[in-house]
């Protein structure tokens, strides 16, 4: 067992409008951009972060915005609903704000006995919120939602897949336990963990498989401290006949990348350096930052890259 992955680090999606993700994660979630960067390996497509106040792993959410990609379809051997946590007794108060900002898809639901508020993001993405009694991240103060409400940070995340087990054993290897079981619904928890730390799976054989697009989500990261924490969790991997990538450096972390049994795109990420490292934290994610090897395009993309809020 790895004892070293703390939770969830981040979650990349893809969306088809720059404007109308950042105006949707910022004015309508209330989350703050802690990031504006290009995608490394494809640098004319923005690659935005949205999170807490301080871009803290576990509540960091972020897209690839391709102007031109068709809508993802929904399906077996991906991460079908990524879920934030909020305080008890804040689903009424975003049940009719999400309303009140014309979100499509809400609607009342429980998922293993919580209750729990769904809803779609711009592109068809599968969003919810669930309650948690405990959660002590502080959320981003500056965007109009009440503190006594706002978003935390990720609650959990929902894989659809055709088969649980060897999913589920692969979790169990990166330190999560079974907590939770009925009909074709697991829940997995990292004891002790980062705040988010909890990993549903859900079951359908009979699924035909996602088609990623707008409203896909690409990877789910997973968080671990430091690179030598990442080295041991590639080493156990790599026995364990995973495919596992060399380390990239992403500037904000340090990444590597492999695909679970069930087809998910799997990342483990370092909570180091942090977003801090080339921004004033009070100004996280208001300039264009670059990595250095997309440096000398910034007149170009500076010139072409569609205009976002403030």
């Amino acid at each position: 067992m790895l004892d070293s992955i703390q939770g969830i680090h981040h979650i990349t999606a893809m969306a088809r409008d720059a404007a109308r993700t950042d105006g949707f994660f910022t004015r309508v979630l209330g989350l703050r951009r802690v990031k504006k960067t290009v995608n490394f390996d494809a640098p004319d497509v923005y690659h935005l972060y949205y999170a807490n106040g301080s871009g803290q792993p576990g509540t960091v959410m972020t897209y690839f915005p391709f102007p031109n990609i068709a809508r993802g379809t929904h399906g077996a051997g991906e991460v079908s609903t990524t879920v934030f946590s909020v305080p008890e007794g804040s689903l009424a108060f975003w049940e009719k704000h999400l309303a009140a900002n014309t979100v499509s898809g809400v609607r009342r639901g429980t998922y293993l006995g919580e209750a729990r508020l769904y809803f779609d993001g711009p592109d068809g993405d599968g969003f919810a919120l669930a309650e948690a009694a405990e959660d002590t991240r502080a959320p981003w103060q500056a965007a109009g939602i009440p503190d006594e409400h706002a978003i935390r940070g990720f609650h959990s995340a929902k894989l659809t897949l055709r088969d649980l087990g060897p999913t589920a054993d692969l979790l169990q290897l990166m330190g999560f336990r079974e907590e939770a079981r009925e009909g074709g619904m697991h829940r997995l928890v990292r004891p002790d963990g980062n705040g988010a730390a909890i990993i549903d799976l859900e079951g359908d054989p009979a699924a035909a498989p996602a088609r990623q697009g707008a409203g896909s989500v690409h990877h789910i990261a997973f968080a671990v401290a430091d690179a030598a924490a990442q080295k041991g969790v590639r080493e156990a991997l790599v026995a364990e006949g995973f495919g596992v990538t060399p380390v990239i450096d992403r500037d904000y972390f340090l990444s590597i990348y492999f695909r679970e049994p069930g087809g998910v795109l799997f990342e483990i990420a370092t909570d180091e350096p942090g977003f801090a490292r080339d921004e004033d934290p009070a100004h996280l994610g208001e300039a264009l930052k670059l990595p250095e090897q997309h440096a000398h395009l910034r007149a170009h993309l500076e010139k072409h890259l569609p205009p976002i809020g403030e």
